[in-house]
């Protein structure tokens, strides 16, 4: 049976985007920004589950696609999904997709972490991919260990931390507003 979506999703999945899209905004510029983003995504994908975060995270990436400046220091368009970074913003949804195909099953939050760090590991790869094919592209390409050393190396521990912030922060908001509860 199909669960339809109610007017309460949809506004909890808009909600959500708008927090991704803030937690990008905070952002240290670098090869690769160090952006608040993850945590959005954690947060999201924590407090809506697998379906509806995906869709909030998809929302997202839409809105920046159509040119609403969503993404690190208010860029957006099709050039930031396909410039060097562009694979990590879509990291985010496969990281989602993950979730919300391991997750269909409710599992202890333990386990929901557990998902939530082989989706990072998940996009990591894809936009580490992405990268080095298009660094590969110019007169001065990038090796895979300078690739890992630049865009995944320094964003390890940082974006653990921002998984267990997440955790924290999804806990306390179920609790204080149950209607939150997936």
């Amino acid at each position: 049976m199909k669960k339809r979506i109610q007017v309460r999703d949809l506004v909890q999945i808009s909600m959500m985007s708008i927090v991704i899209t803030l937690c990008s905004w905070i952002a240290v510029p670098a090869a690769v920004p160090f952006t608040m983003q993850t945590f959005g995504v954690f947060v999201c994908l924590k407090l809506l589950g697998g379906w509806r975060g995906t869709l909030s995270v998809l929302l997202y990436i839409l809105l920046g696609l159509v040119g609403i400046p969503v993404f690190s220091s208010f860029r957006s368009g099709v050039g930031v999904l396909l410039g060097p970074t562009g694979g990590y913003i879509v990291g985010f949804l496969l990281m989602a997709l993950l979730y919300h195909l391991c997750t269909r099953v409710p599992r202890s939050a333990l386990a929901e972490n557990l998902i939530l760090c082989a989706g990072l590991l998940l996009c990591y790869a894809f936009g580490t991919i992405w990268f080095v094919y298009l660094m590969g592209r110019r007169d001065n390409p990038i090796s895979w260990l300078q690739a890992l050393l630049t865009c995944v190396l320094p964003y390890i521990l940082p974006d653990l931390l921002k998984l267990f912030l997440a955790d924290r922060v999804a806990r306390k908001l179920r609790s204080v507003y149950p209607a939150l509860s997936r």
